[in-house]
């Protein structure tokens, strides 16, 4: 089996056969002309591999038919180009032949864990919204066996959770701050980060779920819709332009030094933030704008500390280290303390252990990382603030227009009077809220 992308797959004889291995007709029309930049590249590097390894399956046809094939090739380009699949009948039911499935399949070259996930939990919410998420709406439909109404629903929601998470596209080197929150869409981490924001998303103040198992299967798409809205609504308080949204400029809180993307940064903050909501902690909301410039300000220059502090803990655990992390910083800035490099190592749990940076380049060349790095840290030297709480402002995806003076108090809609600023501090901090209110423009 031949696995061209999450949820739809070729088998390699009629990938082979097709010349697709993602990027083709089949799957064009299968993705609705939406593949990812990310996909199409590993499509051409199978593509290399096989055309060097194999050859063409056009070629080798037209060579078995050539009379100068010498018999021993024609042998072996027969055999290559007539093999048969085999096939194996189990008895029993559905179930008995989903379990000789995954057992087949786990033997020998075994399926990803993400991938396997998804397919042993496919009738659970939160797997039908990942899948639909990374997709926009498109490829296979895992919740085509709902009503229309319900299967649109689920597809309109999905697509705009993906737009506010994955567009634009992600080019290296950066030479933008518009920059997608959730990195590339075309990796494997990526599903595996929707699953996890799901979690986050969906659960309650004790915790729970923890995993997709521990939730209910859905055959309505009631609570695939009802997944889809918490995740929606907590992407919506970190970007976006809905009332509440914080606006978060991706290039401070979730990419690294280097101006790679990082999981850790970007699940952290959601997991915080996630907490936070299920919490009902309205007053962390407040409480981080008030000190969001000097927050941003240790986030940017203390970036390569951080990421060299991440490194130092074991992958599982990096998402609530910076969790932590994060947690802590705007307490200690909320308290008056001017943070230090100790300070981060301290909070880290890493007080004792040898924190040093990574090796330098040894190239003469500037790689994509070092051109990354040098743009991002001179864009964000001239990037928009908001005149409200002076932190940075996401332009390109989180920024609303606001009357100085208000309309209210005779305020007009002339340029002299216009502000761009976070869509929560033009909601709720301009008003001296703490809870969120109608947005005013």
């Amino acid at each position: 089996m031949f696995v061209i992308d999450g949820g739809h797959r070729l088998s390699a004889l009629r990938a082979w056969i097709l010349d697709d291995y993602g990027d083709g007709p089949t799957s064009q029309n299968f993705f609705g002309y939406g593949i990812a930049d990310e996909q199409i590249r590993n499509a051409k590097r199978t593509r290399n591999i096989i055309d060097q390894k194999i050859g063409k399956w056009v070629h080798l046809v037209a060579k078995a038919d050539n009379p100068n094939t010498l018999f021993s090739e024609k042998r072996k380009i027969t055999a290559a180009t007539t093999r048969g699949l085999q096939i194996q009948w189990v008895s029993g039911d559905a179930e008995k032949a989903e379990a000789s499935f995954f057992k087949i399949n786990t033997k020998g070259t075994p399926l990803d864990p993400v991938e396997e996930l998804l397919l042993k939990n496919r009738h659970k919410p939160i797997a039908i919204a990942s899948r639909a998420i990374i997709r926009a709406g498109r490829g296979h439909k895992y919740w085509s066996a709902f009503a229309p109404e319900t299967a649109n629903k689920i597809e309109q929601l999905a697509s705009s959770i993906h737009s506010l998470l994955f567009d634009p596209e992600l080019k290296s080197p950066i030479k933008t701050l518009d920059l997608p929150l959730g990195g590339s869409k075309g990796v494997r981490a990526a599903v595996q980060a929707l699953i996890d924001i799901a979690l986050i998303a969906n659960r309650n103040q004790q915790g729970a779920p923890k995993k997709i198992t521990e939730t209910e299967d859905d055959f309505t798409g009631t609570a695939t819709i009802g997944c889809l809205n918490k995740i929606l609504s907590l992407v919506q308080r970190i970007t976006g332009t809905s009332p509440g949204s914080l606006g978060l400029h991706p290039a401070v809180y979730f990419y690294g030094p280097t101006g790679r993307h990082s999981g850790a940064m970007f699940m952290g903050t959601i997991d915080l933030i996630g907490g936070k909501l299920s919490n009902n902690d309205q007053g962390f909301f407040p409480t981080l704008t008030s000190i969001r410039p000097k927050l941003e300000a240790v986030l940017i220059e203390k970036k390569d500390l951080i990421a060299t502090v991440l490194q130092r803990h074991l992958s599982p655990r990096r998402v609530s280290a910076y969790s932590h992390l994060l947690d802590e910083i705007i307490k200690r800035l909320l308290s008056g303390v001017e943070l230090v490099d100790q300070d981060i190592v301290t909070i880290s749990g890493l007080d004792g252990k040898l924190i040093v940076g990574g090796v330098g380049p040894t190239s003469k060349e500037f790689s994509d990382d070092t051109k990354s790095k040098v743009f991002l840290a001179s864009a964000l030297l001239n990037a928009l603030t908001c005149p409200i709480c002076h932190g940075l402002l996401d332009a390109a995806k989180s920024a609303t227009y606001d009357h100085v003076r208000d309309k209210e108090l005779g305020g007009i809609g002339d340029s002299e009077n216009c502000q761009i600023v976070h869509p929560y501090c033009n909601s709720a901090i301009k008003n001296g809220q703490k809870s969120f209110v109608t947005v005013r423009e």
